[in-house]
């Protein structure tokens, strides 16, 4: 059995750990310690929606990270309880609601950090969106990290392999450097069927490093019971320093 305390352990060791690097890193620079991650996400709002390139806002050069993952993956609620609201995000029983490339601002004026809601890969995807995301990824230069999320109910199809390998080959650039990192989430992870769990998640781990090596440790996240929601936050935080 694989319960909700070692679900906790693996979500949470490697964010205790950046927790208490940041809290001895704040003390040594005499500022104090660091923002409670909640606070840092309260008050998002919608900044400015892109449905072509030409479209793509300047905003005001905050850092940024995109989420994307597969239909019915579970980003729009994962990210609204994030950012501590129900409805920021758009949330429908059918997929493919996310058409644009939809930008928050996150925090009080003039904001900490921006969350870019990417549309749906796979088979309801279109190629104009994977035109926009690709011109997006690979010339925003305030763009820290990448969120791809994974449906715990589902193994890794065609479409989130090649997802994966498209990022793991925009890692590094011309001059061997790395523009941003790639963090993979897997969602609903209460919805694995009970002694499955173990097996499940180590399955979906040993495919997502196998398509690119280079993502980091996937969180484990639950919105229903719910946990992994503050590990998603310190991540994005550390991604944008904040």
């Amino acid at each position: 059995m694989f319960g909700l305390n070692e679900l906790r352990c693996v979500t949470y060791g490697s964010a205790s750990r950046l927790a208490r690097t940041r809290v001895m890193s704040s003390m040594a620079s005499g500022v104090g310690p660091t923002r409670k991650p909640a606070s840092v996400f309260a008050n998002a709002q919608f900044a400015a929606a892109a449905g072509t390139i030409q479209g793509i806002p300047k905003l005001a050069g905050k850092p940024e990270v995109i989420i994307t993952g597969r239909a019915n993956s579970g980003k729009s609620s994962l990210f609204n309880a994030v950012v501590g609201r129900k409805d920021l995000f758009h949330t429908s029983s059918k997929p493919g609601r996310t058409r644009e490339l939809n930008f928050y601002s996150v925090g009080h004026d003039p904001g900490h950090l921006v969350l870019v809601d990417a549309p749906g890969y796979g088979a309801r995807g279109r190629p104009e969106w994977g035109e926009l995301f690709d011109h997006y990824v690979s010339t925003r230069k305030q763009l820290r990290r990448i969120y791809i999320l994974f449906n715990a109910k589902h193994h890794l199809n065609e479409y989130d392999l090649g997802m994966l390998a498209n990022l793991s080959d925009k890692l590094l650039n011309s001059e061997g450097k790395q523009p941003f990192t790639l963090q993979a989430i897997i969602t609903k992870v209460d919805s694995i069927p009970s002694g499955k769990e173990a097996d499940a998640i180590r399955k979906l781990r040993k495919d997502i490093f196998k398509a690119a090596p280079l993502c980091m440790m996937p969180l484990l996240t639950s919105v229903t019971m719910p946990f992994g929601v503050d590990a998603v936050r310190e991540n994005i935080m550390d991604a944008c320093m904040v």
